[in-house]
């Protein structure tokens, strides 16, 4: 498998698990909302970082868009 596919999908499996702690600090209530926005935060870095990332990518020439057949 392609290095960079595999660095897209650990990414995207560290957003998930940042959403998953977010929730579990949500659900748990003990009065630490720092913890559930510090995990948010991280999301969004990780999303927009994500984004950066396929967008050089696609400009340098590592990826390509495919449209759709009509």
């Amino acid at each position: 498998m392609d290095p960079f596919r595999l660095l897209v999908i650990a990414v995207l499996i560290a957003i998930v698990a940042s959403l998953g702690t977010a929730l579990y600090h949500l659900a748990t209530g003990h009065g630490d909302s720092g913890k559930m926005v510090r995990s948010l935060t991280v999301r969004v870095g990780l999303s927009v970082a994500l984004f950066l990332l396929l967008m050089i990518a696609w400009r340098l020439g590592w990826i390509h868009p495919h449209g759709i057949d009509r």
